[in-house]
């Protein structure tokens, strides 16, 4: 009986070692971190933890027609994920009335920056006045805008016109016929005139016979100076100042076609993939001044983070241009 009981006793006791063993399993032991380290279990009333707030980037572009805004437009959004943001593109396709609507969807939408590419510089100014009483930056980029944009991040658009015309006074001796083919009423197109008319101003030899609005764009250019070609007798015209390379690659297509490729020549800006297929020809396409739209765009949004973050930016920022050369088109990389 004695030995019952003990038997007993020892099988209670196993049942308890096993018992304790299977709790003990199921909790494990606290790690040697400080306590600080240990997250809240949570309960019915713990507040899930607030996402970060999605940064967005309203984009409107002149058109997408010319590759050098197809550029910045991959720009854009390199940048925008750089900085962890979203970026909404629009192309305005050169209606101002359609890039102000769509600045005004942009408030709607209460995206946190806006980057322009104004159609009309002077036409935007209401709808850039609109966003910042909504309180959103607006970064003008490539050309200006009136309405109190923020900064403007663009080419040294005088110095490309500049650097045009000293090459054409340069090859031709300081004596010509020029065409000048002008472009959208946007600062970028006239900075670049007024720097092609500092270049000559001192060249009494240099003539500009015309100036026409080719819009920037290759065809309109193309049938523009057709009926240039026709009203001057051949040999009349010596050079073509135009101010982006789809109007200078325009004219080169209708210089050929008057077989007066041969007794005149082109200089362009925009260092485009066009102009510098026709560099590469060696005809009559012979200079454009570069610019680098992709590095552009991206500096833009880098200074609208900035104003974000409360920081002070400059009113205007120039990036430099190049002349790129029949002789030195090898070695520009383009974009």
């Amino acid at each position: 009986m004695k030995s019952i009981k003990v038997l007993s006793y020892v099988f209670v006791a196993l049942a308890l070692v096993a018992l304790t063993a299977c709790f003990s399993s199921r909790i494990p032991e606290p790690s040697k971190t400080s306590e600080a380290t240990f997250a809240p279990l949570e309960t019915e009333n713990a507040e899930p933890a607030k996402k970060k707030k999605e940064v967005v980037v309203g984009f409107t572009l002149q058109n997408l027609s010319n590759p050098f805004f197809v550029a910045m437009s991959k720009g854009a959004t390199a940048g925008a994920m750089l900085h962890g943001a979203d970026v909404i593109t629009v192309s305005a396709e050169g209606d101002l009335a359609k890039q102000t609507a769509q600045i005004k969807d942009f408030i709607a939408r209460k995206v946190n920056v806006i980057l322009l590419n104004a159609v009309d510089s002077k036409g935007i100014a209401g709808a850039v006045s609109q966003a910042r009483e909504e309180g959103i930056p607006v970064i003008a980029v490539d050309v200006g805008a009136d309405g109190g944009v923020n900064t403007v991040v663009t080419s040294d658009n005088f110095l490309a016109g500049k650097l045009a015309g000293e090459y054409i006074v340069k090859r031709l001796n300081g004596k010509g016929n020029v065409v000048v083919i002008d472009g959208p009423p946007v600062s970028a197109v006239t900075d670049r005139i007024a720097g092609f008319e500092e270049a000559i101003k001192d060249t009494p030899g240099i003539r500009v016979v015309t100036k026409k609005n080719g819009y920037g764009n290759r065809d309109i250019s193309v049938s523009m100076m057709e009926t240039i070609f026709q009203a001057y007798k051949k040999g009349g015209i010596d050079a073509v100042f135009a101010t982006n390379d789809p109007s200078g690659v325009g004219a080169k297509i209708a210089a050929e076609q008057a077989g007066s490729d041969k007794e005149m020549f082109i200089v362009g800006v925009d260092g485009a993939p066009d102009a510098v297929n026709a560099l590469k020809e060696k005809k009559s396409f012979v200079a454009t001044s570069a610019q680098y739209p992709f590095e552009m765009i991206k500096l833009a949004m880098d200074e609208g983070f900035k104003v974000l973050k409360g920081e002070k930016i400059e009113s205007l920022i120039k990036i430099p241009v190049d002349l790129i050369t029949q002789d030195n088109v090898e070695t520009y990389k383009g974009w």
